[in-house]
Protein backbone atom coordinates (compact mmCIF):
# COMPACT_ATOMS: atom_id res chain seq x y z
CA UNK A 1 0.00 0.00 0.00
CA UNK A 2 1.53 3.50 -1.17
CA UNK A 3 1.40 5.91 2.21
CA UNK A 4 -0.08 9.31 1.80
CA UNK A 5 2.23 11.08 -1.03
CA UNK A 6 2.74 14.23 0.64
CA UNK A 7 4.11 12.84 3.85
CA UNK A 8 6.31 10.74 1.38
CA UNK A 9 7.63 13.80 -0.81
CA UNK A 10 8.60 15.69 2.53
CA UNK A 11 10.59 12.67 3.29
CA UNK A 12 12.22 12.94 -0.13
CA UNK A 13 12.75 16.17 -0.03
CA UNK A 14 14.64 15.98 4.00
CA UNK A 15 16.31 13.06 2.07
CA UNK A 16 17.67 15.14 -0.39
CA UNK A 17 19.11 17.60 1.86
CA UNK A 18 20.90 15.57 4.21
CA UNK A 19 22.55 13.90 0.89
CA UNK A 20 23.85 17.09 0.40
CA UNK A 21 24.83 18.67 3.66
CA UNK A 22 25.69 15.22 5.25
CA UNK A 23 28.06 13.09 3.62
CA UNK A 24 29.34 9.40 5.90
CA UNK A 25 31.22 12.02 8.07
CA UNK A 26 27.83 12.84 9.72
CA UNK A 27 26.75 9.24 10.25
CA UNK A 28 30.20 8.50 11.78
CA UNK A 29 30.04 11.69 13.94
CA UNK A 30 26.27 10.35 15.14
CA UNK A 31 28.18 6.77 15.54
CA UNK A 32 30.62 8.66 17.85
CA UNK A 33 27.71 9.90 19.61
CA UNK A 34 26.02 6.58 20.00
CA UNK A 35 28.87 5.51 22.45
CA UNK A 36 27.74 8.35 25.11
CA UNK A 37 23.71 8.41 24.68
CA UNK A 38 20.65 6.43 23.43
CA UNK A 39 18.46 7.16 21.17
CA UNK A 40 15.37 5.47 20.60
CA UNK A 41 12.49 5.32 17.82
CA UNK A 42 8.79 6.06 19.16
CA UNK A 43 6.38 5.06 15.99
CA UNK A 44 3.77 3.61 18.66
CA UNK A 45 2.57 4.06 22.16
CA UNK A 46 6.46 5.49 22.67
CA UNK A 47 4.84 8.52 20.25
CA UNK A 48 2.50 9.57 22.70
CA UNK A 49 3.83 8.15 26.00
CA UNK A 50 7.26 8.06 26.36
CA UNK A 51 7.63 6.22 30.08
CA UNK A 52 11.57 7.49 30.46
CA UNK A 53 14.01 10.80 30.69
CA UNK A 54 14.88 11.96 27.58
CA UNK A 55 17.03 15.00 26.85
CA UNK A 56 15.84 15.87 23.28
CA UNK A 57 12.92 14.80 21.30
CA UNK A 58 13.20 14.72 17.51
CA UNK A 59 10.34 14.47 14.80
CA UNK A 60 11.32 12.87 11.48
CA UNK A 61 10.86 9.22 9.75
CA UNK A 62 12.71 5.80 8.84
CA UNK A 63 12.56 4.46 5.66
CA UNK A 64 12.08 1.16 4.11
CA UNK A 65 9.26 0.25 7.02
CA UNK A 66 5.79 0.84 7.37
CA UNK A 67 3.71 1.05 10.82
CA UNK A 68 1.00 -1.85 11.03
CA UNK A 69 -1.52 -3.06 13.43
CA UNK A 70 -0.41 -6.43 13.56
CA UNK A 71 1.00 -7.16 16.90
CA UNK A 72 -1.19 -8.57 19.32
CA UNK A 73 -0.90 -7.04 23.11
CA UNK A 74 -1.80 -9.62 26.02
CA UNK A 75 0.02 -7.43 28.22
CA UNK A 76 -1.44 -3.85 27.72
CA UNK A 77 -4.08 -3.83 25.26
CA UNK A 78 -5.69 -7.09 25.51
CA UNK A 79 -6.01 -10.13 27.65
CA UNK A 80 -4.67 -13.78 27.12
CA UNK A 81 -6.85 -15.29 24.90
CA UNK A 82 -8.35 -11.95 24.19
CA UNK A 83 -5.43 -9.73 22.65
CA UNK A 84 -5.64 -6.42 21.34
CA UNK A 85 -3.88 -5.01 18.31
CA UNK A 86 -0.64 -2.82 18.52
CA UNK A 87 1.55 -1.29 15.80
CA UNK A 88 4.51 -2.74 14.78
CA UNK A 89 6.89 -2.28 11.58
CA UNK A 90 6.83 -4.03 8.53
CA UNK A 91 9.58 -4.13 5.93
CA UNK A 92 8.47 -2.37 2.69
CA UNK A 93 11.08 -1.15 0.10
CA UNK A 94 9.19 2.36 -0.38
CA UNK A 95 7.50 2.85 3.47
CA UNK A 96 7.46 5.58 5.26
CA UNK A 97 6.89 5.53 8.95
CA UNK A 98 7.00 9.07 11.22
CA UNK A 99 7.33 9.62 14.80
CA UNK A 100 10.09 10.76 17.09
CA UNK A 101 13.86 10.11 18.35
CA UNK A 102 14.60 10.48 21.96
CA UNK A 103 17.56 11.39 22.92
CA UNK A 104 18.83 9.45 26.55
CA UNK A 105 21.18 11.12 28.58
CA UNK A 106 24.30 8.37 29.23
CA UNK A 107 23.56 8.47 32.92
CA UNK A 108 19.95 7.18 31.83
CA UNK A 109 20.81 4.55 29.23
CA UNK A 110 20.67 1.80 31.26
CA UNK A 111 17.49 2.61 33.46
CA UNK A 112 15.64 3.03 30.04
CA UNK A 113 16.87 -0.14 28.31
CA UNK A 114 15.53 -1.86 31.25
CA UNK A 115 12.36 -0.27 31.81
CA UNK A 116 11.85 -0.62 27.94
CA UNK A 117 12.36 -4.24 27.87
CA UNK A 118 10.23 -4.61 30.24
CA UNK A 119 7.46 -2.75 28.53
CA UNK A 120 8.18 -4.37 25.01
CA UNK A 121 8.44 -7.81 26.64
CA UNK A 122 5.31 -9.22 24.42
CA UNK A 123 7.21 -9.95 21.63
CA UNK A 124 9.29 -7.13 20.90
CA UNK A 125 12.88 -7.17 20.02
CA UNK A 126 15.78 -4.33 19.20
CA UNK A 127 17.52 -3.53 15.95
CA UNK A 128 19.44 -0.59 14.83
CA UNK A 129 18.06 1.42 12.02
CA UNK A 130 18.45 5.05 10.17
CA UNK A 131 16.33 7.61 11.46
CA UNK A 132 15.89 10.98 9.26
CA UNK A 133 15.30 14.05 11.22
CA UNK A 134 12.52 15.99 9.96
CA UNK A 135 14.81 19.31 9.99
CA UNK A 136 16.21 20.32 7.11
CA UNK A 137 20.46 19.33 6.80
CA UNK A 138 20.39 17.68 10.25
CA UNK A 139 22.30 14.10 9.65
CA UNK A 140 20.52 10.76 10.18
CA UNK A 141 20.49 9.38 13.48
CA UNK A 142 21.56 5.60 14.33
CA UNK A 143 18.36 4.77 16.69
CA UNK A 144 17.07 1.76 18.57
CA UNK A 145 13.89 0.32 17.94
CA UNK A 146 11.95 -2.18 19.29
CA UNK A 147 9.97 -4.12 16.37
CA UNK A 148 7.85 -7.37 16.93
CA UNK A 149 8.78 -9.89 13.50
CA UNK A 150 6.20 -12.50 12.11
CA UNK A 151 7.87 -15.02 13.93
CA UNK A 152 7.26 -13.98 17.83
CA UNK A 153 4.16 -15.65 19.35
CA UNK A 154 2.07 -12.91 19.38
CA UNK A 155 1.97 -12.04 16.39
CA UNK A 156 -1.57 -11.42 14.35
CA UNK A 157 -0.29 -10.32 10.55
CA UNK A 158 -2.71 -8.62 8.38
CA UNK A 159 -6.55 -8.38 8.11
CA UNK A 160 -9.12 -6.34 6.79
CA UNK A 161 -9.51 -2.80 8.54
CA UNK A 162 -12.95 -3.69 9.77
CA UNK A 163 -11.95 -6.28 11.75
CA UNK A 164 -8.64 -4.94 12.85
CA UNK A 165 -11.08 -1.91 13.97
CA UNK A 166 -13.59 -4.33 15.46
CA UNK A 167 -10.66 -5.96 17.41
CA UNK A 168 -9.19 -2.42 18.99
CA UNK A 169 -13.19 -1.30 19.50
CA UNK A 170 -13.53 -4.30 21.87
CA UNK A 171 -10.53 -5.24 23.84
CA UNK A 172 -9.13 -3.73 26.98
CA UNK A 173 -5.87 -4.91 29.02
CA UNK A 174 -3.59 -3.79 32.09
CA UNK A 175 -2.81 -0.61 30.12
CA UNK A 176 -6.44 0.44 29.27
CA UNK A 177 -8.62 0.16 26.44
CA UNK A 178 -7.51 -0.80 22.72
CA UNK A 179 -9.26 2.23 21.20
CA UNK A 180 -7.08 4.60 23.69
CA UNK A 181 -4.05 3.75 22.35
CA UNK A 182 -5.00 4.04 19.02
CA UNK A 183 -6.56 7.50 19.28
CA UNK A 184 -4.07 8.64 21.00
CA UNK A 185 -1.05 7.50 18.31
CA UNK A 186 -3.49 8.94 15.64
CA UNK A 187 -3.51 12.50 17.95
CA UNK A 188 0.17 12.76 18.41
CA UNK A 189 1.16 11.89 14.90
CA UNK A 190 -0.92 14.50 13.95
CA UNK A 191 1.10 16.62 16.05
CA UNK A 192 4.04 15.76 14.24
CA UNK A 193 2.04 16.78 10.70
CA UNK A 194 -1.49 15.66 9.66
CA UNK A 195 -0.25 14.97 6.05
CA UNK A 196 2.04 11.70 7.72
CA UNK A 197 -0.40 9.81 9.65
CA UNK A 198 -0.09 6.32 7.90
CA UNK A 199 -2.68 5.37 5.37
CA UNK A 200 -3.33 2.06 6.72
CA UNK A 201 -4.99 4.36 10.51
CA UNK A 202 -6.69 6.25 8.13
CA UNK A 203 -8.33 2.96 6.85
CA UNK A 204 -8.51 1.94 10.92
CA UNK A 205 -10.10 5.31 11.73
CA UNK A 206 -12.66 5.35 9.27
CA UNK A 207 -13.78 1.80 9.86
CA UNK A 208 -14.32 2.30 13.26
CA UNK A 209 -15.96 5.56 12.94
CA UNK A 210 -18.46 3.16 11.30
CA UNK A 211 -19.09 0.89 14.32
CA UNK A 212 -21.70 1.77 16.39
CA UNK A 213 -21.46 3.87 19.56
CA UNK A 214 -18.16 4.92 18.46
Amino acid sequence: MTENNACIASAAASLSSSDTNNTANGVVAVQDQLEQALWVFGYGSLVYNAGFKFAERVPGFVRGLVRRFWQGSTDHRGVPGAPGRVVTLVHEPDGVTWGYAYRVAPEHVQETLRYLDYREKGGYTTELIQFQPRESGRAPIVVTVYNATESNPNFLGPARAIDIATTIASSVGPSGPNIDYFRHLVAALHEIDGECVDDHLREIEQALAGLSGL
